[in-house]
């Protein structure tokens, strides 16, 4: 069976960030390959303004229409959004530069999340921030503080966005036993993961069977245990790179490598370059 692609989004920036506004004039060129399923390596976000557009996720259609907000995982297979008239944003952010406390609100809900319908007053604060974020993006490129200002404005934009989802009632994913118990799995790696890799020891801190855990976890994001252990690994694994000044065998053994061999051969597997080729990629001005 072929591979499904995956896009991956530092082959097209080097700043972990792409804005973009879509209109309808644009729509016939996506036409021919909206439907071609595929994974992200990164979040993508949509704002639409006008219109309509419509995706599919892990199997099932989505609707977004004017005034909606809306997120997919870099887990989720999907088609490429079809447009009706839309106008609106596409952002989208590589997942090293989402704080713990925002991913803690769009990944704990997982798969489960819906198009979210925004008020007058946050449309109108979103339509400003990502203006002045596309307008930087574009026009501040060659300066000193380039990477700094899109860094803190895409910020702004995830914080909003974290809140707005925040703010949603939740009563099916509380109730639903199964996405709880998701939600607690993610929520122990995010905290374990510089010392816990093992499928075995999570599914015992959470007081079930292994097979029981990754049977769950499978069903409800698509993926298995052990692929949410190694994408946070590296997604921790890049932020050190990015973010701190440690070298590439301090990371490793930070992240509870003995063999720091091992672990440049697992990144380089799991993100297609060397810690130290993304690092020197990935290079603040």
């Amino acid at each position: 069976m072929k591979n499904i692609p995956i896009d991956e989004l530092q082959k097209k920036t080097n700043t972990g960030l792409q804005i973009k506004i879509f209109e309808p004039e644009n729509e016939l060129q996506q036409e021919r390959d909206y439907d071609i399923a595929h994974r992200d390596d990164h979040y993508i976000f949509f704002l639409l303004t006008k219109g309509s557009g419509t995706l599919k996720i892990d199997f099932q259609d989505v609707l977004i229409t004017a005034g909606h907000l809306y997120y997919i995982l870099p887990s989720q297979i999907h088609s490429r959004i079809k447009a009706n008239n839309a106008e609106g944003w596409f952002i989208a952010v590589d997942t090293s530069l989402i704080h713990t406390d925002f991913r803690g609100v769009f990944e704990f809900r997982l798969n489960l999340q819906l198009p979210c319908k925004l008020s007058e007053y946050e449309l109108t604060q979103y339509k400003s921030l990502l203006g002045v974020l596309q307008t930087e993006f574009v026009l501040r490129q060659g300066d000193r503080f380039y990477i700094s200002i899109i860094h803190t404005l895409v910020q702004s934009f995830l914080g909003m966005a974290a809140s707005t989802y925040n703010s949603l009632e939740t009563t099916s994913n509380t109730r639903n036993r199964q996405a709880e118990l998701a939600k607690q799995f993610k929520n122990l790696l995010v905290i374990n993961i510089h010392n816990t890799k093992s499928p075995s020891a999570y599914a015992s801190k959470l007081n079930v069977s292994t097979g029981y855990l990754n049977e769950v976890i499978k069903e409800v994001t698509g993926s298995t245990v052990s692929y949410w252990i190694q994408q946070e690994i590296f997604i921790e694994a890049k932020r050190l790179l990015y973010y701190s000044d440690m070298d590439v065998k301090e990371i490793a053994y930070k992240l509870g490598f003995s063999d720091y061999s091992y672990f440049t051969r697992s990144f380089r597997k799991a993100i297609g370059l060397s810690p130290s080729e993304f690092r020197l990629l990935n290079q603040k001005g």
